[in-house]
């Protein structure tokens, strides 16, 4: 079984293959883990309701309108905490 650590790391990669191959990013493996997705403009309001879906299909969760926090869904490293959360 995947540690917490590794876990992590592998929705990471998850979801910077999905950025990459659904949103325009010059280069993705230089974006970090903790990069403000809508800051950078890689993410509009739009997008994120893209992020929502791939979230709940990939990972099998459903995210609450509650839960629509900049903390939950702006960088790839919140995306992928929120995740392990909610599979917990």
């Amino acid at each position: 079984m995947l540690s917490t650590k590794d876990r992590t790391y592998t929705f990471s990669e998850q979801i910077r293959a999905f950025l990459a191959s659904n949103f325009y990013i010059a280069d993705p493996d230089s974006l970090e883990s903790d990069t403000s997705l809508l800051d950078q403009g890689i993410v509009d309001s739009t997008g994120v309701l893209e992020v929502i879906g791939f979230i709940e299909e990939t990972f099998g969760i459903t995210v609450e309108d509650s839960e629509l926090l900049p903390e939950n869904l702006d960088s790839i490293q919140g995306i992928a905490r929120y995740v392990m959360r909610k599979r917990n």
